[in-house]
């Protein structure tokens, strides 16, 4: 179960046999499926598509397929080459291209790569798009052209220089001050595409960046996923370099997390926090974030007069409850921020221009930073899955244990209860079913997670 077709994209582990892993002849027939659709939007003379990649190593084998795949169905296509999901999805609409592919399996670990499909406007596509190009994908029904009408690539290496001068114009980004801080920060590429944008937002911002795990070979140093067990060599370059704080994105840069001036992390899911209190500070409005996220989001947003908004997961699902509700930041506790008035899409350089002007603005540490808010601590644990395992009828059982207390079902189950909640839902990602817990501490989040985990086990019969 190594081929995941999702509203996340295309996802799926490099080699073994075709429809089970992410082999060259799945990544051609998904993207002729994409192509065709694109082709479908509307009838004109020219359609054109961006594809950039993360630093992976099957990068650019999947990339060449994929793009000469959409040459040859008459797709012209602009090669970013090595960079971000958010400079692809920021490239989109200023290419007037009809849509995007970024090539990254996001926090998965190297043996994984992925087909992220975005729209016009440079975003994820919606369920009803993402079910309707799998089904062209299962069909004969892709009509490639003509030798006079084949597609041609132009390479553009700009776009993440580009990317960077968009942030720095938002109006909420204070370069002034970020340049009187006179930071020094610690960044851990992760040996991807975040080694060569975030040094370079920070150069810009007169911030002096300490590289670490910055060339982007691919080789990833470390478990991906930007949490604190895989991120032992920052916490000691951030006390060694006597940093002010450290930075760690996710290989696609469209998550973010942070390590305060003692080696601490700041929280994955703080990230959102403070950067939503900078902008409500200058901005007042509402928030969005995902229902596997933290409480405090809503804390601070009651606290500066908004109103919080909790989606189910998937970044295409926070983006749209963001627009119904006026939202004017947003995103995901896994450390993604989406800030509208950039674009509507997590961006980590986004993220880290807002922090480094909240830090500025207030002229404190990152720990005093972390202190000065809600405490909440979360469990995020998982459970392998196995085709024997029916998921469904696994979380309608749960359902039915807890019908007494306050249920959303809107994606999986989520159970609040006065002072934790529990969430259990199938991963849209990987092949697991995730728990998360958040409670006042953090034995008593593991301790609610080991206990649903427990019940889980006994009900699946594992």
């Amino acid at each position: 179960m190594t081929l995941i077709k999702s509203i996340s994209g295309i996802r799926g582990t490099i080699g073994g046999n075709v429809g089970n892993n992410l082999t060259p002849i799945d990544a051609v027939k998904f993207a002729s499926a994409y192509g065709t659709w694109i082709k479908q939007q509307r009838d004109k003379e020219h359609y054109r598509v961006v594809v950039g990649r993360d630093a992976r190593i099957s990068g650019e084998m999947i990339q060449n397929l994929v793009m000469n795949t959409l040459v040859g169905l008459g797709i012209h296509v602009i090669d970013l080459g090595l960079s971000t999901t958010p400079t692809v999805e920021i490239a989109v609409p200023m290419e007037h291209a009809d849509g995007g592919i970024i090539l990254t399996a996001s926090h998965n670990p190297k043996q994984w790569n992925a087909l992220k499909l975005l729209d016009s406007k440079g975003e994820f596509l919606n369920g009803v798009e993402g079910a309707k190009i799998l089904e062209i994908a299962e069909g004969t029904d892709m009509a490639f052209a003509e030798v006079d009408d084949l597609g041609k690539i132009t390479i553009n290496d700009a776009y993440i220089d580009l990317h960077i001068d968009e942030v720095l114009e938002l109006e909420l980004v204070n370069v002034d001050a970020i340049k009187k801080a006179n930071f020094k920060v610690v960044v851990d590429g992760v040996n991807s595409t975040g080694g060569i944008a975030i040094p370079l937002l920070l150069e810009r911002l007169g911030v002096h960046p300490v590289k670490l795990y910055c060339d982007p070979t691919g080789h990833f140093p470390h478990n991906p996923e930007p949490l604190k067990e895989h991120l032992t060599d920052l916490s000691k370059a951030v006390v060694e370099a006597n940093a002010d704080f450290g930075i760690v994105v996710d290989p696609d840069v469209d998550r973010l997390a942070f390590m305060d001036e003692k080696g601490a992390m700041f929280g994955e899911e703080y990230t959102l926090v403070a950067c939503a209190d900078y902008v409500l500070h200058h901005t007042p409005g509402n928030t969005v974030s995902n229902m596997s996220s933290t409480r405090a989001l809503r804390d601070i947003t009651e606290k500066h007069g908004g109103t919080y908004e909790a989606s189910a997961v998937g970044e295409v699902n926070v983006v749209n409850l963001m627009k119904k509700n006026k939202a004017i930041i947003g995103g995901e506790g896994n450390g993604g921020i989406i800030y509208p008035e950039s674009h509507y899409g997590r961006d980590a350089l986004v993220g880290v221009a807002l922090f480094l002007s909240l830090l500025a603005e207030k002229s404190i540490s990152v720990s005093a930073l972390r202190a000065s808010y809600p405490n909440y601590f979360m469990s995020k644990k998982k459970i392998q899955l196995t085709p024997e395992l029916d998921v469904d009828e696994l979380l309608k059982a749960m359902e039915a244990n807890y019908s007494e207390e306050n249920l959303t079902t809107i994606d999986g189950v989520k159970i609040d209860f006065d002072h934790s909640w529990v969430h259990l839902r199938k991963s849209n990602t990987e092949p697991i079913i995730r728990i998360y817990t958040e409670a006042p501490s953090q034995s008593e989040a593991d301790k609610l997670a080991d206990r649903i985990i427990s019940e889980i086990k006994t009900i699946a019969n594992i």
